[in-house]
């Protein structure tokens, strides 16, 4: 009789592929699971899952742990919430390629785009690179709990190809886009994922800069996919703010169509024109049946921001009274704010945006701002706005918001969703969801950490959709398949996101009736004593990767068996 490795037993399995659930044994031997369904032989180690859930590791396609990556062992938050395989490298942003002298330019996008501190950055990042593939040797080099996998940035491509002219945004030369289709076909041979590209207005740099890619021109992006697609490997990945819709799907679709290449859109509703993603949706279905293969990625929840005394943002951010004692330590500052006069003064001098800071403009919006809590909610009543609460009282919103800021001695959270939430409910993410050409996506993992931290999207599919929300639930076995599977194929990663032999063992186990979400909360350990938001979750029992226990009962063992992914992975022999 065999003996493995490891053995779970007794556990609900849901395996990735979309099937219904099943009760059985997991066996797995090195890095890989050997055997599903009754496991006859014995493990050297033996787990009772005692009917817990069972699920393959999450792949999130989405996160900016550029900088992290090259200096951390542990990618958290994802790890905490089930993610065992994380993609960086989105929305054109990155460190490689790059000469000494763009150290700082590139440093200045990641800040303003990504909102991690450039301070962190400075002190943190090694610099051990120049070209994309001593990057990609630099990040193999670093052990860690989880794999991760990097797609080519296009601004640091065109910086590196153009210099300053690139943050100018002027044309490219044939040169200069020979330079860049030469780059990124390197890159994807040396085992980038792909390649990314911003064309958004709100992506600028720290100094104001807008993104060097903004305007790209068709033949530039052309030249590129071109060449990505003569390696036969890797995805195009785009952010845009689709000003010009018809022309900028057009010119995507022919991205896709030239290079032979998938796209994948990031995709959420706005306020503005709340039909315009069910179009772009239509349009990526469109593609696909024409043999272009184009997907959306959705969120699991609204896309908002985070307002707190010891975070980026707050409603008394541009207020004289306050930005007077904005730099004491948080416990002094409560104290202050506390004084009657010091409370009147900060209210009387409220002000809205005045420097353009990433979700500045939100700071006053209080009919959709709200208590966060803990456990967070996320799909708040609209009549417990501060805006409503304010009018049931008699109040202000600015006395209202002043006071729920404070609580917890000024640790306390506001919250207000912004994209995902014209109708004031969440409805429109599960029709985004549920819809065949998106994937789940868009958790910035890494990214916006002082006034966002979506990182726990994946918790937010099996918690929220798949158990808690009061109508419109979604089958366990879909956002499974959605997370695991389907995120795993769409970038190339055939080898794992599946219960099955021959799959990588990377998996789940999980005590889904106690699975909960905790608050953000606010840690200094990014380098040069940058802070930044964290989440926990309750309910991970066991997070594996490559065969390797890396979380238990939700806490690391300090184990890290996470590698870098070098381009398209295959299924072993079972």
């Amino acid at each position: 009789m065999n003996t493995h490795d490891l053995v779970i037993r007794n556990a609900v399995i849901i395996d990735g592929s979309g099937q219904p659930r099943f009760n059985g044994d997991v066996a797995i031997d090195g890095d890989r699971i050997t055997a599903v369904g009754r496991v006859q032989g014995s493990g050297r180690r033996e787990i009772n899952a005692d009917g817990a859930l069972l699920t393959p590791g999450f792949v999130d396609i989405h996160t900016h742990y550029d900088g992290q990556a090259t200096w951390d062992r542990h990618l958290a938050p994802s790890s905490w919430h089930g993610v065992t395989t994380a993609v960086m490298g989105n929305c054109g942003v990155g460190f490689a390629p790059v000469y000494d002298q763009h150290h700082d330019r590139l440093i200045e996008l990641m800040e303003g785009v990504e909102d991690i501190p450039g301070t962190a950055l400075h002190e943190g990042l090694p610099w051990t690179w120049k070209t994309f593939p001593e990057y990609l040797d630099h990040l193999d080099s670093v052990a860690r709990d989880i794999d991760v996998g990097t797609q080519v940035p296009h601004a640091a491509v065109r910086v590196h190809a153009m210099g300053e002219r690139a943050i100018a945004r002027q044309a490219a030369t044939d040169d200069e886009i020979a330079a860049m289709a030469r780059i990124t076909a390197e890159s994807v041979r040396a085992g980038a994922l792909g390649f990314s590209s911003s064309r958004h207005m709100n992506h600028k740099s720290i100094t104001g800069e807008l993104v060097p890619t903004l305007r790209s021109e068709a033949n530039e992006l052309l030249s590129i996919a071109k060449a990505m697609g003569g390696t036969g490997r890797g995805v195009l990945q785009f952010v845009s703010d689709r000003l010009h819709l018809d022309e900028e799907l057009d010119l995507l679709e022919s991205l896709g169509r030239e290079s032979g290449r998938p796209v994948s859109v990031s995709i959420a509703q706005h306020n503005g024109d709340p039909d315009q993603w069910r179009r772009l949706m239509q349009r990526f279905a469109q593609a696909s049946a024409r043999g272009v293969p184009m997907r959306g990625q959705v969120a699991a929840r609204a896309v908002g921001v985070l307002h707190g005394l010891d975070i980026t943002l707050n409603p008394f951010m541009y207020s004289p009274a306050y930005r007077a004692i904005a730099e004491l330590p948080l416990t002094e500052r409560v104290q202050r704010m506390r004084d009657p006069n010091t409370r009147a003064a900060i209210l009387e001098g409220m002000q809205v945006d005045k420097d353009g800071l990433l979700g500045s403009r939100m700071i006053n919006r209080f009919h959709e701002m709200f208590r966060l809590g803990d456990p967070p909610e996320y799909e708040p009543d609209p009549s417990t706005s501060i805006a409503a609460v304010a009018r049931q009282q008699g109040r202000s919103p600015g006395e209202v918001a002043y006071e729920w800021l404070l609580e917890d001695e000024g640790r306390a959270l506001l919250y207000t969703p912004s994209l995902n939430w014209a109708a004031g409910n969440l409805d429109v993410v599960r029709e985004m969801l549920t819809d065949p050409m998106s994937l789940p996506g868009l958790s910035d993992g890494g990214a916006h950490v002082g006034s966002i931290c979506d990182v726990s999207f994946p918790t937010t599919l099996l918690q929220w959709w798949g158990r808690d929300r009061p109508k419109g639930r979604i089958a366990l076995e879909f956002l499974v398949h959605r997370q695991c599977r389907a995120t795993a194929q769409a970038v190339g990663l055939n080898d794992r996101g599946l219960i099955a032999p021959g799959a990588k063992a990377d998996f789940n186990l999980i005590d889904f009736d106690n699975l909960r979400l905790r608050r953000p909360e606010v840690w200094r350990d990014l380098p040069a004593g940058g802070r930044r938001l964290v989440q926990r979750a309750e309910g991970y029992l066991h997070t594996f990767v490559s065969g390797t226990e890396i979380m238990c009962g939700g806490e690391t063992t300090g184990a890290a068996p996470g590698k870098l992914v070098r381009g398209p992975q295959v299924m072993a022999l079972a």
